[in-house]
């Protein structure tokens, strides 16, 4: 396990990151509580994109807390965990980064659809094209694992 986040992902936390289906983003709100939601991501270099997609919300994507919140504050973290009864196999991987909202006009959006739809066929239904979505620029990472060789140095 690394000591600090303010190291790059290592190429095996990234291929871990890209096999796993989902996360947990950790926002702060106004008051400076922790916010944390299931999220759906993915990776592409040093950014990761999660969806506001069209699974039921009881609130329009602008007005979700989680959106609110990176609106106050941009530091974000992503956790990424695979568990198992098996404990010898457990392991996870944290991204801490500045995360923004874009828009769907705004540059990137279009690739960010593209990576989402890859990762998750059931984006193909779904009008993600027409919502924002999150992007997060990374700063670091932390990764651990039982054995300590799952996320070994590069």
């Amino acid at each position: 396990m690394s000591p600090t986040a303010d190291r790059p992902l290592r190429r095996s936390e990234r291929a871990f990151l890209a096999e796993q289906r989902v996360g947990r983003l950790a926002t702060i709100d106004p008051r400076g509580r922790p916010h944390v939601v299931p999220v759906c991501f993915a990776l592409s270099d040093d950014r990761v994109f999660i969806s506001l997609d069209e699974k039921p919300k009881t609130v329009e994507a602008h007005r979700l807390q989680r959106v609110r919140n990176l609106k106050l504050s941009p530091d974000v973290a992503l956790v990424v965990d695979d568990y198992s009864e098996d404990w010898l196999r457990l392991g996870y991987v944290m991204v801490r980064g500045t995360a923004r909202l874009v828009e769907v006009d705004d540059s990137g959006h279009d690739e960010a659809i593209r990576h989402l739809r890859e990762k998750y066929p059931q984006y193909e239904s779904m009008a993600i094209d027409r919502l924002p979505l999150i992007q997060i620029n990374l700063i670091g990472a932390i990764s651990w694992s039982w054995s300590g060789e799952r996320f070994p140095v590069d």
